[in-house]
């Protein structure tokens, strides 16, 4: 298994979800007591909020390019996410990358293909 980086806090509770399925799909993979080797950034939502809200989106893409490119210097061998609305920026963010990211939009394109 590779290590992959998540970007979360945007809120807490996604980002839990995120870590619990993440850690169920390996455990029904490859059983007994697996779990997913994973580096996980936690934001304080409020600091995103305020950006959002005052449209400082250049402020938050540099933030969460910071945020991934440190999780890819830790060894994380994929970036996701963990927030539906911050997919705005992924472009920048992975301009930035050396690896993968790994976007809400083409799994859930993936999966609206597939249940046609």
């Amino acid at each position: 298994m590779q290590t992959i980086g998540l970007i979360g806090g945007m809120s807490w509770e996604s980002t839990a979800l995120y870590y619990k399925l993440i850690n169920e799909r390996v455990r029904d993979r490859m059983g007994q007591l697996h779990s997913a080797p994973l580096l996980m950034y936690s934001y304080d939502f409020q600091e995103i909020k305020d950006m959002q809200y005052a449209g400082r989106w250049g402020e938050a893409a540099a933030s969460l390019t910071d945020v991934a490119l440190r999780l890819e210097c830790a060894g994380a061998r994929a970036i996701v996410l963990c927030t539906n609305t911050m997919h705005k920026l992924a472009s920048d963010i992975v301009s930035k990358l050396t690896v993968p990211f790994i976007h809400i939009g083409d799994a859930t394109a993936l999966a609206t293909a597939t249940t046609k």
